[in-house]
């Protein structure tokens, strides 16, 4: 994990201890995408407490192959994608 992941683990472990996420995963997750031995390996998997699984994906900037991925994965699987990244300020966006 780098310090921005590490800093958003954080985030996700308070919102796990408030309730607000049920469970949290850290590369774990490798996702099959369409293309002939394309993977993808999310920054984070988050379950909500229904249920629900969206994708944290923390970036300080985005590469051509990341947002070809990303493009990809939304196409092949209904999870909700996140983007985040800190800004300026270094609050969370």
């Amino acid at each position: 994990m780098n310090k921005t992941e590490a800093r958003y683990s954080e985030v996700l472990e308070g919102l796990r201890l408030a309730g607000q996420v049920e469970a949290w995963w850290f590369e774990e997750w490798k996702f099959r995408l369409k293309a002939k031995g394309l993977w993808w390996t999310p920054d984070f998997v988050v379950q909500l407490p229904d249920g629900t699984l969206e994708v944290h994906e923390v970036k300080g900037f985005m590469r051509e192959d990341a947002l070809m991925k990303l493009k990809l994965f939304r196409a092949c699987y209904p999870i909700p994608v996140w983007i985040v990244w800190t800004g300026k300020g270094k609050t969370w966006d």
